[in-house]
């Protein structure tokens, strides 16, 4: 990965584009110039850029024209359009030809700085994503994982890693992370991948019936079992089996699964029949089994018989950079499904896409977005499409409480009674707490501390 970034500054304006070189110079960019349109587009043909600046209204060739041209030599080039004259027709015109985004003049150099940034990780993500397609290879398949922040680069290496091998996995991580799809991918990837994947949700079924599910049953083994039954063991032979929420099987389901993991055989339900099975076992949950095990809610020789290889899957909030790219992936599918021809996002909402926390993680996002696609009657989605307020709080929280505030109280107060009065709600959940409150758990600490309520 190379040291600085190169920006190429497209403007007619000698005095703003001299301005901006030496601002962009001062950031740390390797920076060109190019006069107008024509130029900018001689030049880009000539020579590689990381990011385009480009004023939108120019005298010879108009910033809207060169984009049209530039994109479609390289479309991967992110491009950032100036303009004096706030128009949303400009605006959209420029987003519809795929600007990146667009800035109005005089320039807010926070915001153009803001721009720049996401505009560079962006790029950033797509060469880290590069990297891990060579890493992996093209024989890997990611099975519709979205994903190229360093948290789910590690993640999908070792999942490559681990996924040729027989050992049984245990995956956990909060609800709505993608468990489920990481457990796909260890199959299709696995030597097992010819063979059925069988899913099983051990939380929506009763422990009466769950046994029955898992290894069949005999006909006349219980009222109801009119024919004999073959269970999901042995309709996964030769294949994976993979049983989510793990957590939520009674101790008595827990010690007949430690039987079928130990011996690699089952019996069904009121017959004798020892039935040998080769299944892979891939187990997923979102609690803290350790927990579990000290509570004596879950046995500790099934844990250590499921954990050969533990894999976490991140919070969203973990992994930001991956916000865009999911958005538009979900934005893609749902706009199929409802017979649209939306092309994105604006960037008011893709801003507070990002900034949101999303604490029901990817399977939120996935929601947000499809309301979007149903209430958005433009070319691009706005924030008025999306189910979150003004501040960036999902509508139905459960943060809507009071905090007694007073003409004379001071914005620190504010800020200690909001903190603590959430840390209350959360009974004391930091995690939860800064999700709610919009903050990292690092910041929390730092503001606890700085309140005298941790060492």
């Amino acid at each position: 990965m190379k040291e600085k970034y190169s920006i190429l500054v497209v403007d007619d304006d000698p005095a703003h584009r001299i301005m901006l070189h030496s601002l962009l110079k001062g950031w740390g960019y390797e920076i060109s110039e190019a006069k107008d349109g024509s130029e900018a587009i001689a030049i880009i043909h000539e020579q590689p850029f990381d990011l385009i600046l480009m004023d939108i209204r120019m005298i010879k060739v108009s910033g809207l024209q060169a984009l049209i041209e530039i994109k479609s030599f390289n479309p991967s080039i992110p491009v950032i359009m100036m303009t004096a004259y706030s128009s949303v027709e400009t605006a959209v015109e420029a987003l519809k030809n795929g600007a990146y985004d667009y800035l109005i003049k005089p320039l807010d150099f926070n915001e153009l700085r803001l721009s720049i940034d996401r505009a560079m990780d962006h790029k950033k993500l797509r060469d880290e994503n590069t990297l891990l397609k060579q890493s992996l290879g093209n024989r890997f398949d990611r099975r519709n994982i979205i994903g190229r922040s360093p948290v789910m680069i590690k993640l999908m290496e070792t999942v490559a890693q681990v996924a040729p091998s027989e050992a049984n996995i245990l995956i956990t991580g909060e609800s709505g992370t993608g468990k489920e799809m990481i457990a796909g991918t260890i199959h299709y990837n696995s030597t097992k991948k010819e063979g059925p994947f069988i899913k099983v949700n051990c939380a929506a079924i009763t422990e009466t019936l769950l046994e029955s599910e898992l290894f069949g049953h005999e006909k006349g083994a219980f009222t109801g079992a009119y024919k004999k039954k073959e269970g999901l063991f042995q309709q996964a032979h030769g294949g994976s089996i993979f049983l989510d929420e793990i957590s939520e099987m009674s101790l008595s389901m827990q010690v007949k699964l430690l039987r079928v993991l130990q011996e690699r055989e089952i019996t069904r339900v009121g017959g004798e029949e020892v039935i040998a099975i080769d299944v892979r076992v891939i187990a997923a949950t979102n609690k803290d089994l350790l927990k579990e095990i000290s509570s004596g809610r879950f046995r500790n020789d099934l844990y250590y018989r499921l954990n050969v290889v533990t894999l976490n899957t991140p919070p969203l909030t973990d992994r930001k950079e991956d916000i865009p790219l999911l958005a538009q992936h979900f934005l893609k599918k749902f706009s199929r499904a409802n017979h649209k021809k939306i092309k994105g996002f604006t960037p008011q909402a893709m801003d507070r896409l990002i900034k949101y926390d999303w604490p029901g993680n990817v399977r939120e996002l996935m929601n947000a977005v499809e309301r979007g696609v149903v209430l958005s009657t433009a070319d691009y989605i706005d924030l008025d499409a999306l189910p979150i307020i003004s501040d960036g709080t999902p509508a139905d929280s459960n943060l809507s409480h009071e905090v007694d505030i007073h003409s004379n109280t001071s914005l620190d107060e504010v800020e200690r009674k909001t903190i603590l009065k959430t840390l209350d709600l959360t009974k004391g959940n930091k995690s939860k707490a800064a999700r709610l409150l919009g903050i990292t758990r690092r910041t929390l600490h730092k503001k606890l501390k700085a309140y005298g309520l941790m060492p």
